[in-house]
This record gives C-alpha cells, sequence and structure tokens, in this order.
C-alpha cells in the first residue's frame, strides 16, 4: 500500500487528507471498484454528493474494501431542491442511509442557490447537524466571499471549508485570500480544468522538468498553495498516478510560472447565477 496522503487541521480539530477521490459522473455501478482500488493505494478521503446518486455506491465500496470507518474522512453534500432547514435534515437523513454509514466527516452546501434566498437558512440546519456530532466538520461548496460574508454575519459562524472550482486558469486569488482570512480551507474542484490544462505548454515543461506528468504537476501545484484536491477516476493506473503527485516538489519558479497561467476563465456554473 501507498503512503497516505497528509493531511490538515480543520479548526473543528477534525483533519482532512490533502488529496482524495472525487466520484462526479461515476455510476453507482462503478463507484464501488472505483473506491476498492482507491483504498488499495492509500486513499482515505472521499467525496460525493446527493447530486451524484452514487452515495449507495460509495457506501459498498468503502465496505467491500474492508477499511475501519475511522479511517476514512466522508463528504457528501445537500442539492439545492432540498434548501431550507427542514429539508436539508430530511436530506442529510436520506444521504446516511444511502452511505450506510452513522454521521461523515463534512457535509456541504452544494451551491448557494442565491435566488432560492434560502442558503443561511440551510446552514443553521448544517450547524445543527455539527452540534449533534453526525456531521463531524460542516461548510459549504461554490460560495462567493459576499456569500461566506452573509453566513458570517448572520450566523456568527464560518464554514470549515468552501469547495471551488479551481484549476490552472481559473486559480480565484481573491476567494482564496478571502479564505486565508478567516481560516476557510480551499478545495479544489476540477483540478485539472478538465483536462484542458494538460496540454499546456507550461505545464507540460514543468513536467518535463521533474519527470512527472502534466497532471502530477498541476496536482502538485495545487497542493503547494495550500489546496485540498478530489480528482476523479475510476481507474487505479490514474489515480495511482495521481496519488504519486504528493511525492512532486515544485520551486518557487514554477510556482511563479503556474501564476502566470491565470486567465480567470470558468468552466462551470457561475454561483451567483445557478439555482
Amino acid at each position: 500500500m501507498s503512503e497516505l496522503s497528509p493531511t490538515r487541521e480543520l479548526r473543528c480539530g477534525s483533519r482532512i487528507p490533502l488529496l482524495g477521490l472525487g466520484v462526479y459522473k461515476i455510476s453507482n455501478e462503478d463507484v464501488p471498484g472505483a473506491i476498492e482500488s482507491a483504498v488499495e493505494i492509500g486513499y482515505r478521503h472521499f467525496d460525493t454528493a446527493t447530486l451524484y446518486a452514487n452515495e449507495a455506491g460509495v457506501g459498498e465500496g468503502l465496505r467491500r474494501s474492508g477499511i475501519d470507518r475511522s479511517d476514512v474522512f466522508l463528504t457528501t453534500k445537500v442539492w439545492q431542491d432540498s434548501h431550507g432547514y427542514d429539508a436539508t435534515l430530511r436530506s442529510f437523513d436520506d444521504s446516511l442511509e444511502e452511505l450506510g454509514v452513522e454521521e461523515v466527516n463534512l457535509y456541504l452546501i452544494h451551491w448557494p442557490s442565491p435566488a432560492q434566498n434560502k442558503f443561511v437558512e440551510t446552514w443553521e440546519a448544517l450547524l445543527r447537524l455539527r452540534d449533534e456530532g453526525r456531521a463531524h466538520a460542516i461548510g459549504v461548496a461554490n460560495f462567493t466571499p459576499a456569500h461566506l460574508q452573509r453566513l458570517i454575519d448572520e450566523t456568527g459562524e464560518t464554514p470549515e471549508a468552501n469547495q471551488v472550482e479551481l484549476h490552472v486558469r481559473f486559480q480565484q486569488p481573491e476567494l482564496r485570500a478571502f479564505h486565508d482570512e478567516h481560516g476557510i480551507v480551499t478545495e479544489a474542484w476540477s483540478p485539472l480544468g478538465r483536462g484542458i490544462d494538460l496540454e499546456n505548454p507550461t505545464v507540460q515543461g514543468i513536467a518535463q522538468q521533474h519527470g512527472c506528468t502534466p497532471a502530477q504537476a498541476i496536482l502538485a501545484w495545487q497542493l503547494a498553495i495550500g489546496n485540498v484536491v478530489i480528482p476523479k477516476s475510476v481507474h487505479a493506473d490514474r489515480q495511482r498516478e495521481n496519488f504519486e503527485s504528493l511525492q512532486v516538489r515544485l520551486s518557487e519558479a514554477d510556482l511563479e510560472a503556474f501564476a502566470a497561467l491565470d486567465t480567470g476563465e470558468r468552466a462551470g456554473k457561475d454561483p451567483n447565477l445557478f439555482g
């Protein structure tokens, strides 16, 4: 088995592995095998969501792997069709049943859905789940600084993490600075830029210098700037390649070269408009 991922301490005292496995768009039938191979490689952090419709498969994969539940950092998320206090509590119960667990390590609001204007109420439900001990840590995904500030102002409670689109072309420096100021962990989804960034000549040049793949160079950059990353793959060889990015050490010149690649080009939905 490979060495395990290093971890980072959340404000609540829990430790989150810096590199995990995302399972977006992996079918409920395929995800158990992906989880089993990832556990064998050394992954201990798994990220799913109600939207992904594969929570049951994630739970099955963890049980098949034989790993002790206490050794796993498990994240899921409430979708925007369940915003609101009571609806969020029901959705959480459904997720636990699907996963076959009694608690999760991190529970997130998947999108702010500002048109509904229920994300503060939804956050209050997450606070209850945290206080009950059923979600060890709570956070959000795809929140802007304005959304985060509203949660802080209206509840006095700051999310532990914000999982956002973040890749070479969309580095979100202002959001990351807000996170650093408030002790919020930045988690990057689509950390490889949906594969587009692998073709970037600068990325390929840095990878060649370090004797690694472009994907490993990008993940090493994500980790070096302080992000938690959750690349997705169902293939054991690609999972292993991604995991081995933990061994790549970039220079300050490499980090400056990466920073220069930011174009502000969002590939996913705009959190101010979606939902």
